[in-house]
């Protein structure tokens, strides 16, 4: 029998400290049980599908405040809201420009809508072992080769806290007549303090899409909408938010949202500018740290990132004998901090206006401590720099044809020169290391199984233990020697 409630209730009486979203962090005053207010639409709380009255004037109130056309409450989290703005903006069968670093709800939308993407690849930071920015040139560039494309979509921040250069990119995407769209789930806080940098909605965006639960004192699974845009149909925007967001949508939820902003609006000075200076003291003591790094400024203006969210304690191990996996569970294990996810050289620490000072200072000497350790008894046994850059993918299907393909299942080292049928990603953050309709190649097996060795969880496949693949099952194929090129044998 599951104990889910109980196990919830004894978490949160411990003492581990939350370095993960929610970003109210469990450090809310108000310790209303939330079964006390969970109703429906009744009389006098409006309807989100049909906003006539204390909702319709919460989201304009909203979009006054961050300076938006439009703005949405969303309870299926910034999902929903990116399933919502690329099928409303796109028709069935369109082409797309995707960053490669896109979340797994993207991948979903061009499944639904059966687009065809063309990819870019953010730059690479081989230094930490992280995915930097998209270049602007580089959109231009594939807009020039790809002038039938319909719409972009980027991720800024990463989950690093990588800013790409969100004004130069919507400039470029602008001058095609087509609209921008900016996964800034991340990035809720941004604009709300000059110690963070300007959102895609002051950058010039067309839909941007925040998660206000990952870095602002919300409930999981809130998350906004904003449309700043005049050549979106907002109508259509609207009909697919219909049919993506629940029938059913929690007001637990929507009055966290709204609660939220108007914290933000009248203590919003009081919540940032003494977050602002814990981090920046945290920052300037780094340089105790003689194996650990925190990645720093010192990375903007190099492989596109145009500017650094330093909400993200991104704790790089690179060089040294720890792996991202090992630092996580020794954090959480020895120090009781749980942090936000793990990859092969680094660990995440995500921080919000919510976090104590004591919080903070926990964190600040388990680095110390294990940085120390590591120093005293030394650190001989350091693990190979490996190369995480994800490669550029190879194209052979669309995702919702191969999705749909006869397939076979194969062990993934005898799987290379086949086309998947599956997704390959780390969660977090959901990024695809490969998807269906693309090309399996030595370089992505070596990915796989690095990450693996790390002590990472690859997911997506059917198989949990990531030793078998499903690829789409191929007919002889047979050459046209008049015509020369392959055709099915069918």
């Amino acid at each position: 029998m599951s104990d889910l409630y109980k196990n919830l209730i004894e978490y949160s009486n411990g003492d581990y400290y939350p370095f993960h979203m929610p970003g109210h962090k469990r450090n809310i005053e108000d310790g209303v049980s939330p079964f006390s207010y969970d109703i429906t639409e009744i009389d006098g709380f409006d309807n989100l599908h049909n906003p006539q009255g204390i909702l319709k004037i919460a989201m304009e109130e909203a979009a006054d405040f961050y300076g938006t056309d439009k703005t949405y409450y969303l309870v299926n989290g910034s999902t929903c809201g990116l399933l919502s703005a690329i099928c409303g903006v796109t028709s069935r069968g369109d082409k797309i420009l995707v960053a490669r670093n896109c979340h797994k709800a993207v991948y979903n939308a061009i499944y639904l809508n059966e687009l065809t993407p063309v990819y870019i690849n953010p730059e690479y930071i081989e230094m930490y072992g992280i995915n930097g920015g998209i270049s602007p040139e580089v959109v231009r560039y594939e807009l020039s080769e790809n002038p039938d494309i319909k719409a972009v979509i980027i991720t800024s921040p990463t989950y690093e806290g990588v800013v790409s250069d969100v004004q130069r990119i919507a400039e470029i995407v602008h001058k095609r007549g087509i609209p921008l769209i900016v996964d800034e789930a991340h990035g809720a806080h941004f604009g709300l303090h000059t110690g963070f940098p300007q959102s895609a909605v002051k950058s010039g965006a067309d839909i941007v899409i925040q998660s206000v639960h990952k870095t602002l004192p919300s409930l999981t699974q809130t998350a906004l909408l904003h449309i700043r845009s005049d050549i979106v149909n907002v109508s259509e925007v609207e009909r697919f938010l219909h049919i993506y967001q629940s029938s059913s949508p929690s007001y637990v939820l929507m009055s966290s949202i709204d609660e939220c902003i108007n914290k933000l609006k009248s203590d919003g000075l009081f919540l940032f500018e003494p977050y602002v200076k814990r981090l920046e003291v945290m920052l300037t003591h780094e340089k105790q740290l003689t194996h650990l790094k925190i990645v720093g400024r010192e990375i903007v203006g190099k492989n596109a990132v145009y500017d650094l969210d330093p909400s993200k304690i991104v704790i790089s191990v690179r060089g040294t004998s720890y792996t991202g996996s090992r630092l996580y569970k020794e954090m959480l294990e020895k120090y009781h901090l749980q942090l936000e996810m793990a990859s092969g050289d680094y660990a995440i620490a995500m921080t919000s206006p919510m976090d104590t000072e004591d919080g903070l200072l926990r964190l600040f000497m388990a680095m110390v401590e294990i940085d120390r350790d590591m120093r005293i008894y030394g650190d001989d046994t350091k693990n190979e720099v490996v190369n995480y850059m994800i490669p550029k993918p190879i194209v052979m299907e669309n995702i919702y044809k191969a999705t749909h393909s006869d397939t076979e299942e194969l062990l993934i080292e005898n799987a290379v020169g086949k086309i998947s049928n599956e997704f390959v990603y780390l969660y977090p953050p959901g990024s695809p290391i490969l998807a269906p309709g693309e090309l399996i190649t030595n370089d992505i097996v070596k990915l796989i199984n690095d990450y693996k060795t790390s002590g990472l969880s690859v997911e997506g496949l059917r198989d949990s233990s990531a030793e078998y693949i499903r690829v789409i099952k191929e007919e002889f194929r047979r050459i046209n020697l008049t015509k020369g090129y392959y055709h099915l044998n069918v």
